[in-house]
């Protein structure tokens, strides 16, 4: 039975208000989750490109990739739990050699997203396999853009 009396009026509205600002504010940590992980691989553009001599002295160049790890309560991780989910990460890198690197990650809910600069995404895989973490989707970054490319 709906209620259209004026003293309902106040907790209808308050509801309705609250499933809004719900909504609103998922939208929003969504955009800004995204906006980060753009602005950050804008940041890395220039590094994008840079190049790692292999041992018969041609070059090859470093791709991005932005890896998508599916970890169960992720954003609920504690700081030393991270740490040594970190350190593995760092012991495996550095047995792997400079073919691979590790920028940065973004810790959500239920994923972490890593972005990594290697020579091919089978390293990629690797260092996943080596380091006992999943590689859900990897994405090689093609490009970035960011505010500075409408100046351009």
């Amino acid at each position: 039975m709906i209620c259209y009396s004026p003293r309902c009026l106040p907790a209808v509205s308050s509801i309705i208000l609250k499933q809004l600002n719900l909504n609103v504010m998922k939208r929003i940590k969504n955009s800004i989750l995204v906006l980060s992980i753009v602005l950050f691989s804008s940041i890395t553009a220039m590094a994008q490109t840079t190049a790692v001599k292999d041992t018969s002295s041609n070059s090859t160049k470093m791709k991005t990739y932005l890896i998508e790890r599916d970890i169960p309560n992720a954003g609920k991780l504690t700081p030393e739990q991270l740490k040594a989910i970190s350190q593995k990460s760092c012991s495996v890198l550095q047995h792997m050699g400079p073919q691979i690197q590790w920028i940065q990650s973004y810790v959500t809910g239920d994923k972490i997203f890593c972005v990594y600069k290697a020579e091919n995404e089978d390293l990629i895989r690797e260092h996943a396999k080596e380091g006992g973490f999943p590689a859900n989707v990897i994405t090689e970054v093609s490009t970035t853009i960011s505010p500075a490319t409408a100046n351009q």
